[in-house]
């Protein structure tokens, strides 16, 4: 029977793009099963109503996405599979070409393509709704000749589109990381990197840096660190380290360390990265 993978929907999402290409890439029969949100798609891998899931993280423009880092560091059962790089390519979507008054999109392509909408469709109504792809069924649902969707290719084509503006993201290296997260720990090749959750004392002067000292005074590469409310109390937060995976007694060594100052740690796994050109 086939795997099967969550990914935020309907069709026609960068999710679902990304998901489509994550089958081909890996060669792995997954079975796309779409939800309405993110959180949708973790707690259904948490549940056991799903395989796996891919779930955005962060992009390069906007961040982090909260709901997905936040849900990782609730969750004592969901590990990092692998990481996918996607390239975000943006599209003006109508019926037909005209007066464009009203715009539909996720929040994030609405950011991500600002200053395109300030110079062409300065007078436009911008409206969020819950995905690119969502924003897409509603033009071409509609009655109303003069609305407009930020969302992929993929979608206009589904949907019978017009790509009325193409690569409209105001940054032509704007892309988002995936993670595919499932549960238990998986020993996918090649192992690149590592996802660590932990929280520290933050009334104790000097706890970040000593946390930081371990990996650094052992060689171990951070490539990213993000923070988030612990949610217990104001002022408590909790870290996201990204390492570099490698093959030494090293990063172990320096995993204790961290987690003997660490109110708590999470490992959540080495996974490889996929760079999609």
């Amino acid at each position: 029977m086939a795997k099967t993978l969550g990914v935020l929907g309907p069709a026609g999402t960068h999710s679902e793009a990304a998901a489509v290409y994550l089958k081909k890439h890996c060669h792995e029969d997954y079975r796309l099963v779409l939800f309405a949100d993110i959180f949708d798609c973790l707690q259904a891998v948490e549940n056991g109503e799903v395989d796996s899931a891919l779930v955005p993280v962060e992009n390069s423009l906007e961040g982090a996405i909260n709901i997905s880092l936040d849900t990782l560091a609730r969750s004592d059962g969901l590990y990092v599979w692998r990481e996918l790089i996607w390239p975000v390519h943006n599209q003006l979507l109508a019926k037909r070409k005209g007066e464009i008054k009203r715009i539909y999109s996720h929040a994030q392509p609405i950011s991500q393509c600002r200053a395109f909408l300030q110079a062409h469709y300065p007078q436009a109504e911008l409206i969020k709704v819950s995905s690119t792809a969502r924003a897409a069924e509603i033009v071409a649902d509609s009655e109303d000749d003069n609305c407009a969707a930020i969302a992929t290719a993929r979608a206009g084509e589904l949907l019978g589109l017009l790509p009325i503006a193409k690569e409209i993201q105001d940054s032509a290296a704007n892309c988002t990381r995936f993670f595919q997260v499932g549960r238990g720990a998986q020993e996918f090749l090649p192992k690149e990197k590592l996802l660590v959750i932990c929280q520290i004392d933050g009334q104790k002067a000097g706890a970040l840096f000593d946390v930081l000292k371990e990996f650094a005074q052992r060689g171990i590469n951070m490539t990213r660190i993000e923070s988030r409310p612990a949610r217990t109390e104001l002022g408590a937060y909790i870290f996201f380290f990204d390492l570099e995976y490698v093959d030494s007694p090293k990063l172990a060594e320096s995993l204790a360390a961290v987690a003997e100052k660490s109110i708590w740690l999470r490992n959540l796994g080495t996974y490889p990265v996929i760079h999609v050109k």
